[in-house]
């Protein structure tokens, strides 16, 4: 695979790089963003990927989360990818609504026109980024870990709980707990998947732990979810993911903040502990 460079520029004695390449599985360029600590110097090091949110680019985890200290300080590389497909021919929202379309892939793969051909999100994180992060960066693919905000909250459960080949940590901040009983995660699922709900479970954060199998597999997983946070109620559901992963034995850390809302202040506020929570399971 080949990748082109954007930019590049050193920070926290690392570097960090935005760079493009050709997707087959979403039939476009897509982006992605790569910090790579001081300590790749020596070898190859743990990874972790963090998943967006609605709006969202590659860009947004890297310059508002203050992560690059803390994983320059404990040798992680961190990886951002673009949140949907982009580009003149990939459809949007008719309506122009932020919640679907562009900057709204929800970490799926389509099956219904027109968005099957290009919105296959899923395809991409597991399949395509993998390759263009391991083949051309010296991060270790045996150590690696996945995280993400909101509605990649939700791909970072789906996605993670799916493949624990692929991934050994898992957080997220406030994320869509279930995309079944989410408003955003109906409209997303109901375009993309179909109005048959049964095929949504595979991209159910709650019915995917739920279903588990490996739940020793993980350790703990951690969640921080904002008492403020203006989503909480109709769009999140953290109690349906606690109920399921009481059901499969999944041991997950569920912390609640009173002041903090669904923004980067509160990712910000907390991604240290998320780092070292990965450190923690990466380096065993």
């Amino acid at each position: 695979m080949t990748i082109e460079t954007l930019s590049e520029t050193n920070c926290f004695g690392g570097r960090i790089g935005f760079y493009k390449h050709a997707s087959d599985a979403n039939h476009c360029d897509m982006r992605f963003s790569v910090f790579v600590p001081p300590q790749a110097a020596d070898g190859r090091v743990p990874v972790v990927t963090f998943l967006s949110g609605l709006t969202c680019t590659e860009e947004n985890f890297m310059v508002k989360s203050g992560a690059q200290r803390v994983a320059a300080e404990l040798g992680i590389m961190l990886v951002s990818p673009d949140t949907s497909p982009r580009g003149d021919d990939v459809p949007d929202d008719p309506d122009g609504e932020y919640d679907f379309g562009l900057g709204a892939g929800f970490y799926v793969n389509a099956t219904e026109e027109p968005w099957s051909r290009h919105y296959n999100m899923y395809d991409y994180v597991t399949q395509e980024l993998r390759p263009a992060v391991f083949d051309n960066f010296p991060g270790d693919a045996d150590r690696h870990g996945l995280m993400g905000h909101s509605m990649g909250g939700h791909g970072a459960f789906t996605v993670g709980l799916r493949n624990p080949g692929m991934f050994r940590s898992l957080s997220a901040f406030a994320p869509i707990c279930t995309t079944l009983n989410s408003p955003w995660g109906r409209k997303a699922l109901g375009h993309y998947l179909g109005s048959d709900t049964v095929t949504w479970k595979e991209y159910d954060a709650s019915e995917v732990a739920r279903r588990v199998n490996d739940a020793g597999h993980w350790g703990k997983i951690l969640v921080d979810q904002g008492n403020d946070d203006p989503f909480l109620a109709e769009q999140l559901h953290p109690e349906m993911l606690e109920r399921a992963c009481a059901e499969s034995g999944l041991e997950l850390e569920m912390r609640y903040h009173d002041g903090y809302d669904h923004g980067y202040y509160f990712i910000s506020t907390f991604i240290e502990e998320h780092l070292r929570h990965h450190a923690a399971r990466l380096r065993l």
